[in-house]
């Protein structure tokens, strides 16, 4: 055979195992691959080039790229800005009115006048709450009077109770149309709803609410010149406290509550300063509330040397007992001196009374006869049989 049937035969057998690909390969049948061929623009290439990460010729210097593919990439490009430059006022037309929408939508919601509606019942509904409005500004004036209309919105959160009958949180938020719809509704406040004052208010109006930064009046302790300090990371030392709260005040001395192997801080830790000023300026300076970037929980610790405690009095002080009886009742009014007759006791019949052992056939109980019967051995017992041989 020649070189060129050789040639063919390979040819045909390679071209049959790759129409067949659950046949396996053997090594003779590799397919070659030339390296120094140009190679086609990848996704990942165009990806990099949108976005301005590579130029054509580092990636022509790298991969040796095909020409026919960077034409194709560059029709693309050219394709799209002709794309984008056609539908730009398009764009602008459309940007416009989504910033009217907006506009528009925020304008409604600033002419929404809302209330909150606070101390409901749990098994209050919105339609006992509209029953409420329209029922009480019914005798109102044209202005005031609120209808089933006029109320735009009830937002009444509900709680999650695992299952059960859902209840309401206690407050919800009612939205009017008109301003004097809202004061109509605020003026019914202290007003009862299924057993309950209602508290009405406001919807943007935030007075009575416990600011959350004055952690003075958030304290749960009464003002003491002890200072609560918790949330502390176990590497905090009593050096580095005092550091942080000698600009508050004068600090007599630090508790802090450690661990008995290793001597670190276990979380908190009390700082006693001389006077309330102290801990009252800790509470309220801002640059207290972190050390070493690590948020703090502060408070009002409670003084123990204010404690009033109640004193016994002495034995001497105190008075003689009353007793629960009427003396002058029981005293004997009578002049005899003679003592009162001393009762005999009789002999009580129960006590005379002997067992019987004998049942009514006049014979022993069993368990009197068992009881002394003899009892057998409890040790082992010779064996009375014949050993055989054979």
């Amino acid at each position: 055979m020649s070189n060129k049937e050789e040639i063919k035969n390979t040819d045909e057998t390679i071209n049959e195992v790759l129409k067949d690909p659950t046949k396996k390969r053997k090594a003779e049948d590799e397919i070659e691959i030339d390296l120094n061929q140009p190679v086609p623009l990848s996704k990942k290439q165009k990806r990099l080039l949108r976005r301005g990460k590579i130029t054509l010729e580092e990636l022509n210097a790298k991969y040796n790229l095909d020409s026919k593919s960077v034409e194709e990439y560059k029709k693309e490009l050219s394709e799209k800005k002709d794309e984008e430059g056609n539908s730009s006022p398009r764009k602008e037309e459309e940007s416009g009115d989504e910033e009217k929408e907006k506009t528009s939508t925020k304008a409604k919601r600033e002419k929404k006048f809302g209330v909150w509606v606070g101390n409901l019942a749990f098994d209050t509904v919105k339609e006992d709450i509209t029953r409420f409005i329209v029922a009480k500004t019914k005798e109102n004036d044209e202005e005031s009077q609120i209808s089933e209309k006029d109320i735009l919105r009830i937002n009444m959160p509900l709680a999650k109770n695992d299952g059960k009958k859902m209840r309401n949180k206690g407050f919800a938020y009612v939205d009017f149309k008109t301003e004097k719809q809202m004061e109509a509704a605020i003026a019914l406040s202290e007003s009862a709803l299924n057993g309950r004052n209602l508290l009405i208010k406001n919807a943007n109006s935030y007075e009575g609410r416990p600011d959350k930064n004055d952690l003075v009046a958030a304290s749960k302790n009464p003002p003491s010149r002890i200072l609560f300090v918790g949330n502390l990371s176990f590497d905090t030392t009593e050096d580095l406290l005092r550091k942080h709260f000698q600009h508050c005040g004068e600090i007599v001395r630090i508790r802090m509550a450690t661990f008995e192997d290793s001597g670190k801080c276990k979380g908190f830790a009390f700082v006693d300063f001389k006077d309330e000023t102290g801990a009252t300026n800790a509470l309220k300076d801002k640059s207290c509330r972190k050390i070493a970037s690590r948020p703090i929980r502060m408070e009002f610790g409670e003084d123990r040397s204010k404690r009033q405690v109640k004193r016994r009095p002495a034995q001497d002080d105190r008075q003689p007992r009353k007793p629960s009886f009427d003396i002058k009742t029981t005293t004997n009014t009578s002049t005899d001196s003679t003592p009162p007759p001393i009762r005999e006791r009789r002999p009580n019949s129960y006590s005379q009374r002997q067992p019987s052992y004998k049942d009514s056939n006049n014979r022993l109980k069993s368990s009197v006869a068992l009881a002394s019967a003899q009892r057998g051995s409890a040790a082992i017992v010779p064996s009375q049989g014949k050993k055989i041989t054979f």
